[in-house]
């Protein structure tokens, strides 16, 4: 059972954001829900409290008349009440004119606007709102952010102290079996001293002593992890400095068993002195996998 929980509820006009603002909570971390019913919010919580996996949740609620207003009062009032709960409400506004021109741009209907006029959707969507944008904890004017600044707004007042939001995703993989689709950077290594050739050493894998020893006990080796990783400490605080949530490294050799997750794994270990890294080996074991279906 978990003691403490996070809530964030971001709300505001439509066209001002939220779409923006829900994947950055993702990015940090946040579980986050879209327009859940105001209704089922209070069993969630329960839900939530009981299992103790969730501590930051990041909600979405997206006004579309004033009965559901109504509803979200109530559902804050018996949130308020609720003392493992500690509530956030970000707001999230832009001028007029700004939200009609992000309506022409995107060709979307206001929600509101039943006879198409977009600028009484907007009128009326401000009078459901303005009770709520009085509650909210944060209210941020997007009517001059770009989506890149608006998510570096929350990072600013979300983001816990420890955590840059950036996270690196190192994989090893085999080419025979394809390169990794969503890979930011992939690195061959298939120049490397190959164990395969060894027979003791070709059923074990980069993660065991004897083949681990035997790829970096040579200069090649040595010489490519010292350049590689000066080049990934050199580019990483760039990355950071963009924005960028996570990047994926993919590091291959032929089978993606020995070369790949020996130097995926040195590396990975190496990176996460300073950042959070996360070390996949996607086919470590696919040559086993194929033995033993034959």
């Amino acid at each position: 059972m978990t003691d403490n929980l996070d809530l964030v509820i971001i709300t505001g006009m439509s066209g001002a954001g939220k779409t923006v603002a829900i994947q950055s909570f993702e990015d940090l971390g946040y579980f986050c829900i879209d327009n859940m019913p105001p209704n089922l919010i209070p069993k969630f919580w329960e839900l939530i409290k009981e299992s103790g996996k969730i501590t930051k949740i990041a909600l979405v609620i997206d006004l579309r008349s004033r009965s559901f207003f109504e509803e979200i009062q109530a559902m804050l009032v018996e949130i308020e009440n609720t003392s493992f709960i500690n509530t956030r409400i970000l707001f999230l506004d832009a001028s007029d004119s700004e939200l009609v021109a992000r309506y022409k741009e995107t060709r979307r209907t206001h929600p509101l606007a039943m006879d198409g006029l977009i600028t009484e959707g907007i009128r009326k969507e401000r009078a459901i709102l303005d009770e709520l944008k009085a509650e909210a904890s944060i209210v941020i004017d997007t009517t001059q952010l770009t989506p890149r600044q608006l998510r570096e707004r929350i990072n600013e007042e979300f983001r816990s102290s420890n955590d840059t939001g950036f996270r690196i995703e190192m994989v090893s993989f085999g080419f025979k079996y394809g390169l990794p689709i969503d890979a930011d950077i992939v690195m061959d290594v298939r120049f490397l001293p190959n164990p395969h050739y060894i027979d003791e050493l070709r059923p074990l894998s980069g993660l065991e002593k004897p083949v681990y020893d035997y790829v970096m006990n040579s200069s090649a080796t040595e010489s490519f992890y010292q350049q590689f990783l000066s080049l990934l400490q050199t580019i990483m605080p760039g990355y950071v400095e963009e924005g960028k949530s996570n990047l994926l490294i993919a590091i291959g050799c032929t089978g993606g068993q020995h070369r790949s997750v020996a130097l995926t794994q040195r590396i990975g270990q190496a990176l996460s002195q300073d950042y959070k890294v996360n070390i996949t080996h996607r086919d470590k074991d696919k040559r086993k996998e194929t033995v033993n279906r034959s």
